[in-house]
């Protein structure tokens, strides 16, 4: 008798984390399934891990292609030609699936005749444990959606890896992965969500996905080596892929929303990598990314936050220092260094008037409102000019302040940077003096030895925010600093040397590239103090607390 589903384990030299992918397969609500680990021609213990996962449960099947194929697509399709079930999953060797994944889906599919099921997905950091949910407004609420066209902003929601296909659904279109790309999975679930009929979103969280920000190169996933050209050529590649699918199937009226993805998610991940890269870097990526970037809909440009398309603006013109300044912004609030009016009195990103039409519409930072928005919510922009080490934990900055909206008046202005490791805040407070107009510089004083880290210890990273005072009103704001600096690293005994912790000031390696302060507890903080904390904090331990606390009054 067959299984009600397949879920396929693809795998490559991922021996250490294989048993964990599978074992989540194992532990399943819904027993009744069929386990295929299809490992890529892996060259480490991988094959004997996987024959010996089939050897303990008759329900894993092991498959081994012959030679690597260097992606997801092989060992995927190579698995759908010999799976039973007639419905089929994949999961990603170094992720799991939830206790109950396969019962949620399988239920959408019993409850009417669709062509998939969706639910959440979980992405874990692996260097901390923090848990957010991936597109959550996608799959907030539970419904049947009656063809793509009626809710095309799930074309956001590229993961094969979070549904379950009915066989028969890939069988009748020949729906299989593209072989020999990379970002198989965004032409793949295009076509499934163009071609489905019908397909239900369920709400709960049917894969959990590991993101390791910090791998090791040649460790990393496909979407993390974004430093690689090649990576970019093939998103480009898959992209171009799409758009004829979309235009040979009928499905042309999507292309703007599928425009409009791109740009917000696909270019937007390697926007906020701009100001890391070196210009020979940024200019082969131009090469690669304006050609594409020509043929998108100027309606999903339009629909782009400004400082998204400045930043786009400014690749495709090939302004690769200004490109890098701009992306240093984004998500961030951060205003421009200088904006430059033409006669009419519409402002533009940067030191001069754009040339063309198309220039003038996408860098105009008229919708920025930065003379008239609220001072609250100002933009201003902060940068590191100057970091020197002061005595024990402390460092001297120099900061200098652009305000090209003009909001500052003329004069000395209250500041603060402002630092929590914990629940109460480091202050230290300075003044910024007008430089010109528009531009203001400051000099303080950050001494970490006097921060208010508590008693039993604080391992994380904060980042600095500097405050501006003015006639009675704060804004706060992130703080930029150099891209690169040696770390400066200082041990600090809080609390009379029993709550000693390692400090480290460094920049932030990624984004907008802030300062970053480590703290990491040593000593007996690390050995001792810390692991009774996090025991009395779990959520067990807090319920029994609260209940004695109750039953004592």
């Amino acid at each position: 008798m067959n299984p009600d589903v397949t879920v396929t384990v693809i795998v490559y030299n991922d021996a250490a984390r294989l048993p964990r992918a599978v074992e989540s397969v194992r532990r399943q609500t819904h027993a009744d399934i069929e386990i295929i680990i299809s490992d890529d021609h892996s060259t480490d213990e991988t094959p004997d891990v996987a024959r010996e996962l089939a050897s303990r449960d008759p329900r894993i099947r092991h498959l081994r292609l012959p030679e690597n194929s260097g992606g997801c697509s092989a060992p995927r399709n190579r698995a759908l030609e010999i799976a039973r079930a007639p419905y089929v999953m994949f999961l990603d060797s170094d992720d799991e699936l939830p206790d109950d994944a396969v019962e949620l889906l399988l239920a959408a599919h019993r409850e009417r005749e669709i062509d998939f099921a969706m639910g959440a997905v979980v992405r874990v950091r692996e260097d901390g444990g923090r848990r957010t949910k991936w597109m959550p407004h996608l799959v907030a609420e539970r419904r049947t959606v009656v063809g793509i066209e009626s809710e095309p902003r799930l074309l956001f929601e590229h993961l094969s890896t979070s549904k379950m296909y009915a066989r028969a659904f890939l069988d009748r279109h020949d729906l299989r992965f593209p072989e020999g790309i990379h970002y198989e999975d965004q032409l793949f679930t295009t076509q499934a969500y163009c071609l489905a009929k019908e397909f239900t979103v369920v709400p709960e969280p049917v894969y959990r996905w590991y993101i390791a920000p910090y791998a090791a190169t040649e460790a990393a996933s496909i979407s993390n080596q974004r430093h690689r050209l090649d990576n970019v050529r093939d998103r480009v590649h898959v992209q171009r892929l799409i758009d004829d699918f979309l235009a040979d199937s009928g499905h042309g009226a999507l292309r703007e929303d599928k425009d409009y993805k791109f740009l917000k998610h696909d270019f937007r991940m390697y926007a906020g990598d701009l100001p890391y890269r070196d210009e020979e870097w940024l200019a082969d990526f131009a090469d690669i990314m304006t050609p594409y970037l020509e043929t998108v809909s100027p309606t999903a440009y339009a629909r782009l936050p400004r400082a998204e398309r400045v930043v786009l603006q400014l690749v495709r013109e090939r302004r690769f220092p200004e490109a890098r300044l701009a992306a240093r912004g984004l998500g961030h609030g951060v205003a421009p260094r200088q904006v430059t009016p033409d006669a009419e009195g519409r402002t533009y990103w940067g030191d001069s008037l754009p040339v063309t039409e198309w220039a003038r519409r996408e860098l105009d930072v008229a919708d920025l409102e930065l003379d008239t928005r609220p001072f609250r919510s100002a933009q201003f922009r902060h940068e590191i000019t100057e970091l020197t080490r002061g005595p024990g934990a402390s460092i001297d900055l120099t900061i200098r302040t652009y305000d090209p909206g003009l909001r500052l008046p003329v004069g000395r202005h209250r500041a603060s940077l402002l630092i929590r490791p914990g629940r109460q805040r480091l202050k230290a407070p300075f003044r910024l003096s007008p430089v010109r107009p528009g531009v203001f510089e400051g000099h303080v004083h950050l001494d970490l030895s006097s921060a208010p880290v508590p008693h039993h210890g604080f391992a994380g990273v904060r980042h600095p925010l500097l405050r501006i005072e003015l006639q009675g009103l704060a804004h706060t704001a992130v703080l930029l600093a150099p891209l690169s600096f040696p770390p400066l690293t200082a041990r600090i005994d809080y609390h009379t040397g029993t709550a000693p912790h390692r400090v480290t000031i460094e920049p932030e390696g990624r984004g907008p590239g802030r300062l970053q302060v480590r703290w990491q507890p040593v000593g007996v903080t690390a050995r001792v103090v810390r692991p009774v904390v996090r025991r009395l904090a779990r959520p067990k331990v807090r319920r029994a607390a609260r209940l004695v606390r109750s039953a004592l009054r």
